[in-house]
């Protein structure tokens, strides 16, 4: 009956519009879905859903010859003649009949090998044919969950926006986007514009399927949006693939079609696994299925990806071009399991179109205007993908309870639950809500707010703020306080903050702060507290030094053009010196920690400043050179460029001082920039330098400071902004000063290709870093490493030999680290 239901459904709608629309099943009668559907010597086509129903935008009446491609299946051609619409076309596609010659296959000529290399060879030929083109794109996406958690962490998940049954499963992410892509290969170039765009159950219609990063090319040595995953087709595939013929078919065309079986040399490395489709002659590809993994991408939670393409002939162009394409997920995750599919339909290829300086930018993604504010209406006639019955159910069940849940009434009823105080709220924080007007008062417990140190011992703090969304643009303000405790040196200090942000296209945003509070010697910040607390209560060891100052201080920043940033502070302040009130340890119990003076560890009485009143001017700029961006409605998305460095000036100016020494200028810059090497890896480096125009007696957290580390296991260390043996306080500078970080994550490009070790999935990483100051010897560091050490998908551990050398003075260690702060 729904299958009736929803027929009927397909062809009251497709009146609207000339089309073509029908079934496609298997001999069996069971639906294909993502069959190509396309007409012959043209690249107007479409796709089945996952019902098997499809709709063919033919507008004027007359002979078609329309084929049906799908892989492991004969393409099925049907010549019809058209007199009116809409015109019902059901299709059965045959399985195709796979046939693997008596072929003499050895180690030395395996006709495999022979196949990808010819295919490999012809890279360059079959892209050109493709090096400029214009398409029209749709794209769906899809997430399922089932028996989702009613709770997470004491915090009840809700109805996912509605879509759960009583199971708690269901429809919890739909979305539709018809776009026009502009390509172009050399120098690589994508542009979008964006038709329409829909998301089930939300107003702003914005979904996440850009064309650009649904872009897989297997003929490209890497795949980005994959973790730079291995093609099986790269220049260097055979170092990561073996292959086997499974056998051939012929397509409509009497073109022969191998079908190769792509096998990891091993597993868990950056690479897919399956088959891929190639044509005889043309080395093109006609077909790929794909799978990957969580291991494979980096994402642990990944239990699979699949990857499936179709390309087509079109005789009008001469080329084969990709029509259709599917990733399907499946994820697992603190009890949660989302599936899903986001499709993807190719057509209306036109090469080599006519272009201007206008047509590329570094605006890559715009939206026509009201592209999300299209009426069911509009999406009937051009969506070129039916929905199925499940679809179209939560499309109108959430467009319903779009409106009412925009109610007061609901949203009252929502804070109702959401504002019950648990019993652990009091220590972990609370947020009350009102959602009906838009803003929150939350509280910020002591229980991830609780550190150690000697000068204060234990020390705790808790947050009030109040924020309010004045619109859905980006307009907001936040206000609060903070109340912190030291129990040791029993002193409260207040502190309090207001922030601004007006939109979130250049996103100007203002901040006033003031109070007392405690702060690092090093402005850059390099300790973490939590490491220092455990490092001072088990062993003893504490690196952190601190400084109190009374302030106030207003800062503002902004994107003033594409690329470039703007940002300045204002601060005035008391700082005051700061003793060790404490030697409290849970390990030990007659050693003394050392004392808070960082040039003097032995000295307990005198501190490297004397109290004083200060003002500090901040006026800093940042450079992204040829910023890529998307405009979305009412937002724009940087993306940086990865093919230039960015750079980063700031001038510092502290004045009013009663000691006139206090006073200083600085100006500093900083060069960075991660260069993407594909299958060989990853370069990046930091460069920073700076110079005080008057070399004075300044205040020491004044000084330029790098950021050491002293830790064997840091939680934070940023591997290419720090120093991984230098020790805090060692070198410092009023003078001239240079720094510079290099780092290279190798992948798999050499350690992949040594037997055994290859087995490990292990990552080599080398860097090299060095600093110069005008009065102090240079400090260098060198260091290898492995990366990607774990169990199964959970690899996030990274371990580094390093050694480094200081006015001749070698020190070596070991440094542990985690991954994702590359």
């Amino acid at each position: 009956m729904k299958k009736i239901i929803f027929l009927f459904f397909i062809l009251t709608n497709s009146s609207l519009l000339a089309q073509v629309t029908g079934n496609i099943s298997d001999s069996f009668g069971n639906p294909l879905s993502f069959v190509s559907i396309y007409l012959e010597k043209n690249t107007l086509g479409t796709t089945s859903n996952d019902a098997g129903d499809y709709i063919l935008n033919i507008k004027k009446p007359g002979n078609y010859t329309i084929l049906f491609q799908f892989l492991g299946y004969k393409t099925l051609k049907k010549t019809v003649f058209i007199k009116v619409f809409p015109f019902v076309l059901n299709a059965t596609l045959e399985e195709e009949s796979i046939v693997l010659e008596a072929i003499s296959i050895s180690s030395k000529d395996n006709p495999a090998n022979t196949i990808i290399r010819n295919t490999i060879a012809s890279k360059e030929k079959n892209t050109n044919k493709l090096a400029n083109y214009t398409a029209n794109f749709y794209s769906r996406g899809l997430t399922k969950i089932k028996n989702a958690p009613e709770s997470f962490l004491g915090m009840k998940t809700g109805d996912f926006g509605g879509g759960l049954d009583s199971t708690r499963s269901g429809i919890v992410y739909l979305s539709e986007t018809i776009s026009e892509i502009t390509s172009q290969k050399k120098p690589k170039k994508f542009k979008e514009k964006i038709i329409a765009s829909k998301v089930s159950g939300k107003d702003n219609g914005v979904s996440f399927n850009r064309a650009e990063e649904s872009n897989i090319n297997l003929y490209e040595n890497s795949i980005p949006i994959f973790n730079d995953l291995i093609s099986p087709i790269s220049t260097n595939a055979f170092g990561y693939y073996n292959y086997r013929l499974e056998g051939t078919f012929y397509d409509e065309n009497r073109k022969l079609i191998n079908k190769i079986q792509i096998i990891p040399k091993r597993k868990g490395a950056r690479v897919f696994e399956g088959h891929l489709y190639v044509v005889e002659d043309d080395w093109a590809l006609y077909g790929a299925e794909l799978t990957t993994n969580g291991a494979q991408i980096g994402l642990p939670m990944v239990n699979s990806l699949k990857l499936k393409q179709s390309y087509a002939y079109s005789s009008k162009i001469d080329l084969w071009t990709l029509r259709t394409q599917t990733i399907d997920f499946d994820i697992q995750l603190f009890g949660f399991k989302p599936r899903g599919k986001f499709s993807y339909v190719y057509t209306d290829y036109k090469i080599s179109p006519k272009s201007t300086k206008k047509t590329f930018t570094n605006e890559v993604l715009t939206f026509e205007k009201e592209a999300t504010k299209k009426d069911t209406v509009y999406w009937k006639k051009i969506r070129p993908v039916p929905l199925t019955m499940e679809e179209v159910n939560d499309y109108a069940l959430k467009d319903s309870l779009k409106i009412i849940r925009k109610s007061k009434k609901y949203l009252d009823s929502l804070d109702a639950t959401r504002n019950t105080i648990g019993w652990m709220n009091p220590i972990m924080g609370y947020t009350y809500r009102n959602s009906y007007k838009d803003w929150n008062l939350s509280y910020g417990g002591p229980l991830a707010r609780t550190n150690f140190n000697p000068v204060q011992g234990f020390h705790t703090s808790v947050e009030i703020s109040y924020f309010k969304r004045l619109n859905e643009y980006g307009k907001w303000w936040n206000s609060g306080i903070n109340l912190n405790y030291g129990f040791s040196d029993q002193k409260f200090r207040p502190s309090f903050f207001f922030n601004k942000k007006w939109n979130n296209i250049s996103r100007p945003k203002i901040g006033i702060s003031g109070g007392i509070t405690t702060a690092q010697f090093n402005n850059r910040n390099p300790i973490l507290p939590l490491n220092n607390s455990v490092s001072t209560l088990f062993r003893k060891n504490s690196y952190l030094k601190i400084y109190e100052k009374t302030f106030a201080k207003i800062d503002y920043s902004e994107e003033i053009r594409n690329g470039i940033y703007l940002n300045s502070s204002l601060e005035y302040a008391n700082r005051k010196p700061l003793y060790n009130t404490t030697n409290f340890s849970f390990k030990y119990k007659n050693v003394s920690y050392s004392s808070n003076n960082p040039l003097d560890d032995t000295n307990f009485v005198s501190a490297p400043f004397q109290e004083h009143e200060i003002a500090i001017l901040n006026l800093g700029a940042r450079f992204v050179i040829g910023q890529k961006y998307l405009s979305y409605p009412h937002e724009k998305e940087n993306l940086g460029n990865d093919k230039y460095p960015s750079l980063h000036l700031n001038y510092r100016k502290t004045f009013g001082a009663e000691n006139s020494e206090l006073n200083s200028d600085a100006l500093t810059g900083r060069v960075t920039q991660n260069v993407n090497a594909g299958n060989y890896g990853r370069l990046s480096y930091n460069i920073r330098g700076g110079i005080f125009l008057e070399k004075k007696n300044i205040a020491f957290m004044d000084y330029f400071q790098p950021n050491g580390n002293q830790f064997t296991f840091p939680l934070d260390i940023s591997y290419i902004n720090s120093f991984g043996l230098l020790h805090y306080y060692e070198i410092f500078s009023n003078d001239r000063y240079a720094e510079m970080h290099l780092q290279h994550e190798f992948r798999g490009a050499i350690l992949g290709k040594i037997p055994g070790i290859n087995l490990l999935n292990l990552q080599l990483v080398t860097g090299g870093k060095a600093l110069f100051t005008a009065d102090r010897k240079p400090y260098s560091e060198y260091s290898i490493g492995l990366n990607n050490i774990g169990w199964g998908k959970w690899r996030f551990l990274r371990v580094d030999y390093v050694r480094s050398n200081f006015g001749g003075i070698q020190r070596s260690d070991w440094l542990f680290g985690l991954s994702m702060f590359n």
